[in-house]
């Protein structure tokens, strides 16, 4: 059963976030990349990037590039991160074929690999979801969005890793 997401009170303290959104199925996509970024600018992020993939299972890429480039090491060999998560934002509807699960389970995986490796908070809401209704109630939702909550997850996050520096 859905909860109704809670206005939670994260302050971003100027971070940086990148979110990447599958133009695939973007109704429910587009509703999530709006709840997720408000969310973010309510929190005073200093900045939040936005980059469109076309579908979900190419939204991995774009994250280990972005890992890739977010991390580097100070002088004094501690790590300064240019960005404090990212958020990955898709709707998967399940088909007639396990294609469908075939792609969740890709994009999950790599998604994990690729924050233990680069320890970057790597926020995943690319929906696995059996029919469209599921997707309005967790995208389209007035009491619910998968989208804010992502966003609430990263700032949490940065908060999180921020201490353990």
């Amino acid at each position: 059963m859905l909860q109704t997401v809670k206005a939670q009170v994260h302050r971003a303290q100027s971070e940086s976030f990148a979110i990447v959104a599958s133009e695939y199925n973007a109704r429910y996509v587009d509703a999530m990349l709006k709840a997720a970024s408000a969310e973010l600018k309510r929190a005073g992020a200093r900045k939040v990037q936005i980059i469109r993939v076309p579908g979900a299972y190419e939204i991995p890429a774009v994250v280990a590039r972005l890992a890739r480039l977010a991390s580097f090491q100070q002088s004094d060999g501690r790590p300064r991160r240019t960005l404090s998560a990212i958020i990955c934002l898709g709707v998967i509807l399940r088909g007639e074929t396990v294609h469908a699960a075939h792609i969740g389970e890709a994009v999950s995986r790599v998604l994990m690999e690729i924050q233990v490796r680069y320890e970057l908070p790597v926020i995943h809401e690319v929906l696995l979801l059996e029919n469209e209704a599921q997707a309005r109630a967790r995208c389209l939702g007035k009491t619910h969005s998968r989208g804010a909550e992502a966003a609430q997850t990263a700032l949490a996050m940065a908060k999180v890793m921020r201490q353990l520096w």
